[in-house]
């Protein structure tokens, strides 16, 4: 029989170290402190620890063990399950480890484990130079990195996890290790693209790259212009050059109408054709608003900024498609003109080039075929009735289901689709559980994506139970 958690004994030993830092339910700032950008999640832990430096986070994770606390860990804030904050547990807070250091010659920089897409967008301003980030300046880039990280620069520089060089982890027996190719090479594996579930990583080392601006920016299209807006853009990123990502969907209008955007981000050198190219796109309907330009990477990123407000209530799902062919236009058509709110969104995120060429057993992502990522957005009010936006979610995630891809992006998947867990990483599962198993073998890690308790590894061929269908890539 497990025994009980040891909460007095826990918030005195975390007391004793970090003094103010360490929050209860009785304290002034622990309702900001389990504030996270979804309204909704309603988790209530016993404890926060506000950690500033990795010894700090690995002796929280002692106490939590000691202690038999569960466990959890708050980044950037952003993972719109709420799993950063677990039932009478402990949250591991790093969010005052912020800091950015720029390597020799910029050409690489770790960040703090809750330094956010921005914290190193802006140290890298001065060297004309850029790290690989999803589309949303706030998000945290540790966990935006070890889970995926779908983003502009997607084509010419790979996933997020591709730029990942090395990690400080701190075990779920508090050890500290690095893991990067030279050491612990399973667990650096792992990281890039499992999630959080192997331990609290309190920095991260990342390629840079040079890039003093970007044409981006923004065509928003009625929704009367949707299919062929739609249908011209599934043609488009067929033949897109890896400099060229696109994002595509619908988004709210100036009265909460849908419209379909465009967002292109061109980094390559020659003006003209990326001109060209933002001109194909333009020329598929009329937009409404066309503002394509230079951009620094920093507004790149801003384009999103006012879309999904901190506070509201959301709930994503998501699916992969292998194109955007005449059923899914209809289908995101559809869903489109049946929104349940006026703040919802849908949007189809663009991975090809780059990151479609790394062999699918180099990192623990499981898809690398040229695909589309969809992912649908339900917002409501604080207040309101979920069960609408819920079921628009739903029926949208279903309809887009039979032209989809086995799986899903494990960092949008809820965490009770554990099936589609298994399916997204398809034959580099097996490995990962093996990781999993070895380094948290009593399952204190529950991050993105949701792994299901470390145990026994699953039937064999032959032996029973389901089995994950093969990906196009060859997984």
């Amino acid at each position: 029989m497990t025994s009980a958690p040891d909460l007095p004994r826990a918030t005195g030993l975390l007391r004793e170290a970090l003094g103010a830092r360490l929050l209860t339910p009785a304290d002034p700032g622990f309702p900001a402190a389990v504030r996270l950008w979804n309204g909704a999640p309603a988790g209530t832990p016993a404890l926060v620890a506000r950690c500033q430096d990795a010894d700090e986070v690995a002796l929280a994770v002692r106490v939590a063990g000691r202690c038999r606390l569960p466990l959890s860990v708050r980044g950037g804030g952003h993972d719109w399950a709420g799993r950063a904050l677990r039932d009478g547990g402990l949250v591991v807070d790093l969010t005052g480890m912020r800091q950015v250091d720029i390597g020799p010659g910029a050409s690489t920089v770790t960040v703090g484990g809750g330094a956010t897409a921005a914290d190193a967008i802006a140290a890298l301003r001065p060297y004309d130079r850029v790290v690989v980030t999803g589309v949303v300046r706030a998000v945290g880039l540790a966990g935006l990195t070890m889970a995926g990280g779908y983003g502009p620069l997607c084509g010419r520089h790979g996933l997020a996890l591709d730029n990942l060089l090395g990690a400080e982890v701190v075990l779920a027996d508090g050890r500290r290790v690095t893991a990067d190719p030279e050491h612990e090479p399973e667990l650096y594996w792992a990281l890039r693209g499992g999630g959080g579930n192997f331990g609290v990583v309190t920095a991260l080392r990342l390629r840079t790259h040079p890039l003093a601006a970007a044409l981006a920016g923004m065509l928003l299209f009625p929704a009367a212009q949707a299919t062929a807006v739609l249908r011209g853009y599934g043609q488009a990123v067929r033949d897109a050059p890896d400099e060229l990502t696109v994002m595509a969907g619908f988004l709210p209008g100036p009265a909460g109408e849908p419209v379909v955007f465009l967002a292109p981000v061109f980094t390559g050198d020659d003006a003209a054709a990326g001109q060209a190219a933002v001109d194909r796109l333009r020329a598929l309907g009329t937009p409404v608003v066309d503002q394509v330009a230079p951009l620094a990477y920093e507004d790149v990123l801003r384009l999103f900024d006012g879309g999904m407000a901190d506070g509201n209530h959301y709930l994503l799902r998501t699916r992969w498609l292998a194109r955007v062919d005449e059923p899914v236009v209809a289908a995101l058509t559809a869903a489109a003109g049946a929104v349940s709110s006026p703040f919802s969104a849908i949007a189809l995120h663009h991975f090809h080039g780059a990151a479609s060429r790394v062999p699918v057993q180099r990192t623990a992502f499981g898809l690398r075929a040229d695909h589309l990522l969809a992912e649908i957005i339900a917002v409501w009010t604080p207040g309101g009735d979920p069960a609408p936006h819920r079921a628009w979610a739903e029926h949208t995630s279903a309809a887009l289901a039979p032209h989809a891809l086995p799986g899903g992006y494990p960092n949008l998947l809820a965490p009770e689709e554990t099936d589609r867990v298994r399916l997204a990483y398809g034959s580099n599962w097996e490995r990962l559980r093996r990781a999993k198993r070895r380094y948290d073998p009593r399952g204190m890690f529950s991050a993105v994506p949701t792994l299901p308790p470390a145990g026994p590894p699953g039937p064999r061929h032959g032996e029973g139970g389901r089995q994950p269908r093969e990906h196009p890539a060859g997984t």
